[in-house]
């Protein structure tokens, strides 16, 4: 009894510590400033450009503009191998990336769409590669101050802070912008980019940092090499299919949001308030709980629980595109979104945090979490052409059919009873 007593007091001490520590309050920031400039792209900006009078097609073609987020293990090498001559290895290129996104997402408010579409383009686009190459560095540093042991409550504080920085960009923006000028409002955004250059300068570069690559050559190829030797051909194959897969439908459905709700007869100031206020409630709940959800079952069985949240909540946008101006049924379909998206999110980053070598931890992120902005960028591109053609319910029930293949891949990748 002693023994036991003992083991229990041990266990309650260890989890403990995985909750109150530095590090976790670390993910809180790197998660909002991940976040912001995302946000910024997926969703402030097609909002500003749907009340501006651009059609759905060409909105849904504008998340071409994210390509950036698909490509960005190309360039991830780049800041694995060299070391900028302030702050240290990942730290520089933290500052770097941060103040070109302040200064590109202050600028793009300056910019009128019907005059200069394509230079909001070029813009927007320029935005996405400062915010990937911040996220290449981000999810590095993060793989390397985490211990194993903490990659699922970790990653899990990680996308809850993230998504919760949606609410900048896609609640109080969009109520700023019922009341002043919509370059006011992309400024007032911008400044947030503090939160990130704040962080950057007051943390320290990871204690479990290991050596960078000798070359560049080695930072490119030793990344894959290690990879596919450490898990197999065929596995590796599955494991990449599954990053494609699991978050197709979600990705899909949430492409052109705010233009949804728009479309549907909600006004900003409604989406902005009632909206994204329950949003931020249910991804409160869902940061504390999931994490420890994820503690307790493991990353595996989480994925399969959250997934099956996740499909469920692309139902309840169906459910509102059919019963139109509801406010309470706009904020429990958001809530429930947030909830279930952001649960699954976080099982998902912590699948991928699980499957890196820290070793080359940038260049396997990139690569593993540019595959997941697939559905969001390339396929995304669609979203409007398919809406025209097949209306908002019938594109939502679409959604949860294509969510279904990454469902299956799980018997594969992270089997139900399989060790976590």
């Amino acid at each position: 009894m002693v023994t036991d007593a003992s083991q229990e007091r041990s266990r309650k001490e260890s989890l403990k510590e995985a909750i109150l520590n530095r590090r976790m309050l670390i993910c809180v920031f790197t998660g909002f400033t991940s976040g912001l400039p995302l946000y910024v792209v997926f969703q402030l900006v097609p909002a500003w450009l749907r009340v501006e009078g651009v059609g759905l097609a060409e909105i849904g073609f504008f998340t071409l503009v994210q390509l950036p987020y698909v490509w960005k293990f190309l360039w991830s090498p780049v800041m694995d191998r060299y070391t900028l001559p302030f702050l240290g290895r990942r730290r520089g290129w933290m500052l770097v990336t941060q103040l070109a996104l302040m200064l590109s997402i202050a600028a793009m408010g300056f910019l009128q769409p019907a005059l200069s579409i394509w230079t909001v383009a070029y813009l927007a686009a320029a935005m996405a590669f400062f915010s990937a190459s911040q996220d290449i560095v981000l999810d590095a540093y993060r793989r390397e101050l985490l211990p194993d042991v903490e990659l699922g409550l970790g990653n899990t504080i990680h996308v809850q802070a993230y998504r919760l920085s949606g609410l900048v960009p896609g609640a109080l923006a969009l109520i700023l912008a019922d009341h002043m000028a919509w370059h006011y409002v992309f400024v007032v955004v911008a400044l947030f980019m503090f939160v990130g250059v704040m962080l950057t300068l007051f943390i320290k570069e990871a204690v479990s940092e290991p050596s960078p690559p000798k070359s560049l050559v080695d930072a490119v190829i030793d990344p894959f090499v290690e990879f596919f030797n450490r898990k197999g051909i065929g596995s590796g194959l599955l494991i990449l299919a599954f990053l494609v897969l699991y978050k197709l439908g979600d990705s899909m459905a949430t492409a052109l949001q705010t233009p949804f709700f728009i479309d549907v007869g909600f006004t900003l100031t409604q989406i902005g308030s009632v909206a994204k206020t329950a949003g931020l409630i249910a991804a409160t709940v869902g940061g504390l709980g999931g994490g420890l959800i994820m503690i307790k079952l493991g990353i595996n069985r989480a994925l399969w629980l959250f997934g099956v949240v996740q499909i469920t909540s692309i139902l309840g946008f169906a459910l509102l595109s059919v019963v139109g101006i509801n406010l309470w049924l706009l904020g429990l379909v958001v809530a429930f979104e947030y909830l279930g998206v952001g649960l699954g999110s976080a099982a998902f980053v912590a699948f991928m945090a699980r499957t890196t070598n820290p070793v080359f931890a940038a260049t396997q992120f990139a690569l593993f979490s540019a595959l997941t902005a697939v559905p969001r960028t390339v396929i995304g591109a669609f979203t409007g052409v398919m809406v025209e053609q097949l209306g908002w319910t019938n594109f939502f029930l679409l959604c949860t059919v294509l969510a279904i293949p990454g469902m299956l891949l799980l018997f594969k990748v992270a089997p139900w009873n399989a060790d976590n």
